[in-house]
């Protein structure tokens, strides 16, 4: 893809910094816009709940492998318009900026489900075990990882099996259109979410603390009458 614009070159690498810059911008954007606008229509304090803070981030995430699917197919397009599926080193006529969107969207979806998470964590784990709930956060992240490498595999093993890499070192002729595998799963995982959000119960988290302020009040009054 075209990396340069004028005398500046984009390194691959430095495409990930959209992310960062994205969140950014959408965490004071969350707070500031639309947790006011969505307070009006829902009456809720945070506009709307931890759960469906973390459901959208979830939809989002969807939006983003579709994105990602639309534009690879585009590019993929291109080159089979100029001829370039088996020049693997040529460069296809199509700036790198189609690949923002993407980011944007991730940055977006991150700071909707991953802050969601770190404040679900925080805020419904037990009095006793709130400290581990950086821990539980940092662990469910460190799975996925796993079970993304896991799927990155069995997909790459099956597809090979039949002749047909979808991950292969010409990325002309790999099927990087798993990226619409990827929005099923996700489809798939947001809807085995919703079913188990539905069942949530919160943790009346102001009256624990209120319980808990007025048992050291009582502590603190009657420390040495006993």
């Amino acid at each position: 893809m075209i990396r340069s614009i004028g005398r500046l070159h984009i390194r691959p690498g430095s495409l990930q910094a959209f992310v960062g810059i994205t969140v950014l911008f959408a965490v004071p954007f969350y707070d500031q816009i639309f947790v006011p606008i969505a307070r009006k229509f829902t009456g809720h304090p945070s506009g709307i709940t931890v759960l469906q803070r973390i459901g959208v981030g979830l939809f989002l995430s969807i939006l983003n492998m579709v994105v990602s699917a639309l534009v690879e197919a585009k590019r993929v397009s291109i080159a089979k318009e100029y001829n370039l599926m088996d020049k693997t080193k040529a460069t296809i006529p199509m700036t790198v900026w189609w690949l923002l969107p993407q980011y944007m969207i991730y940055g977006f979806s991150y700071a909707f489900a991953i802050v969601g998470l770190q404040e679900l964590f925080y805020d419904q784990m037990p009095e006793a075990l709130r400290s581990m709930g950086a821990a539980a956060y940092i662990s469910m992240v460190g799975v996925g990882s796993f079970m993304s490498n896991a799927i990155v595999s069995i997909v790459h093993e099956i597809r090979s099996r039949h002749g047909d890499k979808w991950l292969a070192n010409n990325l002309n002729r790999a099927h990087l259109d798993y990226y619409w595998v990827l929005a099923g799963l996700s489809a798939l995982n947001l809807c085995a979410y919703a079913c188990i959000a539905m069942r949530f119960v919160y943790k009346k988290v102001e009256e624990a603390e209120k319980t808990n302020e007025e048992k050291w009040v009582i502590t603190s009054t009657h420390n040495g009458e006993f």
